[in-house]
């Protein structure tokens, strides 16, 4: 925490400890001088006794900007603190697409008894942005937008601009038809250096991007991306203009994506964020991890059945020193194919055009993963030749009589070594096939391709890459 807000949360705990009205007084003049972003990270350390008395000296807005800006696990348990009532007047501070975010995070019953306490207009746009998917276009936008029509005079468009009550910062006027349908945009440079009475229609931009209702967030996000834009229009199916969606909640969009893509590869979710409990927490955690249970169970039974097999060939000291190296063999394949699903999955969100060609980018990514395999195998081979050689020499130096260590021959042992970097290269190409293949065919299917780089997929490696290195080294000593 920076000093600064370090030096806030003192105050405030002093402040509030006193529990005097002059020290009330004293809170909320401290309070007012301070941004909501600054109060609100604050507010996230306090307790809720605390909190409430922070709540009960701060105005309606600035209380309902600190209840959007707080996390998520702390925003609950504001909302288990807050009246419905009192909740209604800060959701109604809000803009309505900031609005519907919050009330999302409520049960259904809840979040109607709160909408119930608001004016009739404003809940039923809150309603209608919440009938859109969380993750769409619509679901982000922002209802209100200013918008003229095309048969105006730029004259009578300033005179609607200055009607308007519009509180936030516009760098165009959307133009619309007769019908409501989007034409396109007039800057508002425009509407200040032509004459008053030409019509708008005369200097609109018809080129101007737009997108769909249903438009994936994160495409809306790559969109502003790869075109630098500040602002653009929200269309329904009809092509009329319904919203608009601005840079900042893009950079919001931007963080929530990076946020979901990082959960899931590592085997978690954002839900971890809404319950603060820590049998809620090992509860999402442990959905991801049994399967990676069952998945290493897989591999302990072909490594037993394995075992088996070197027994009836009477191979039982190869199998021991064979088994020895798998770790490595499924720590390194699991990794490589962890890096390529990384490269792939990242190219994805971005959109990036050369991430959706899939030759173009197995053609990359098998030459990279040739290379890795052979340094690997290479490497990793002269540690297998090595390594046994030398803990034999010291085990057999302090102990005469072991058997064991003297039943594995030079030949046997540099068919180990070759079953080891044929393996190793085998398995590396493997994992990075199913790094590569896997994020495309997870979002062919509509799963996050995030999910590709988690647990659940380098456990298939693992089982895979250690059934490849044992059925060689059992090939290779026959």
């Amino acid at each position: 925490m920076a000093q600064e807000q370090k030096q806030l949360l003192e105050q405030i705990e002093e402040l509030l400890e006193e529990q005097t009205q002059p020290a009330s007084v004293a809170l909320k003049g401290l309070l007012s001088e301070k941004r909501s972003s600054d109060i609100a990270e604050v507010v996230e350390l306090l307790d809720n006794d605390q909190r409430r008395a922070v709540f009960d000296v701060l105005g309606k807005p600035v209380s309902a900007e600190v209840l959007e800006k707080v996390d998520e696990a702390t925003r609950a348990e504001l909302f288990e603190l807050l009246k419905e009532d009192e909740l209604a007047d800060l959701i109604s501070e809000l803009d309505a697409d900031d609005a519907a975010d919050l009330l999302a995070e409520l049960p259904e019953a809840e979040s109607q008894e709160v909408l119930e306490h608001l004016a009739e207009a404003e809940a039923e746009q809150i309603k209608d942005l919440m009938s859109y998917s969380e993750d769409s276009a619509g679901g982000i936008m922002d209802p209100i937008v200013l918008s003229v029509s095309e048969d105006a005079t730029v004259a009578e468009a300033i005179n609607e601009i200055r009607a308007a009550e519009i509180d936030e910062d516009f760098y165009s006027v959307f133009v619309v038809n007769r019908f409501g349908q989007f034409l396109g945009d007039v800057r508002i440079r425009s509407l200040i250096t032509v004459p008053a009475d030409t019509k708008i229609k005369q200097i609109v931009d018809t080129d101007t991007i737009h997108v769909k209702l249903n438009t994936d967030q994160e495409e809306v996000r790559n969109i502003f991306s790869k075109n630098d834009l500040i602002v653009v229009p929200v269309l329904d199916e009809n092509n009329k203009l319904v919203g608009r969606i601005t840079a900042d909640r893009v950079i919001e969009v931007a963080e929530e994506e990076a946020a979901e893509d990082i959960y899931a590869m590592a085997g978690t979710d954002a839900a971890e964020l809404e319950n603060i409990s820590p049998l809620h927490a090992a509860g999402v955690r442990m959905t991801w991890l049994l399967p990676c249970l069952a998945g290493t169970a897989v591999t302990a039974v072909v490594v037993l059945l394995f075992k088996n097999t070197f027994i009836e060939a009477g191979h039982l000291g190869i199998f021991l020193t064979a088994f020895a190296f798998t770790p490595m063999i499924a720590a390194i394949s699991g990794n490589a194919g962890l890096q390529t699903s990384a490269i792939v999955v990242s190219g994805l969100a971005t959109g990036d055009l050369a991430a959706l060609r899939v030759g173009q980018v197995f053609a990359r990514e098998v030459r990279v993963a040739l290379f890795v395999a052979l340094a690997c195998g290479i490497i990793g081979g002269l540690i297998c030749a090595l390594l046994p050689n030398l803990i034999s020499a010291v085990a057999l130096a302090g102990d005469p009589t072991d058997v064991l260590m003297k039943s594995i021959q030079l030949a046997e042992h540099l068919r180990i070594v070759f079953a080891f970097v044929i393996a190793m290269f085998s398995a590396i190409m493997v994992a990075t096939t199913l790094g590569l293949f896997l994020p495309f065919l997870f979002r062919r299917i509509g799963i996050d391709p995030a999910i590709s780089s988690g647990p659940l997929v380098t456990t298939a490696n693992d089982s895979i890459s250690v059934a490849i290195y044992l059925a060689l080294a059992l090939l290779l000593t026959q």
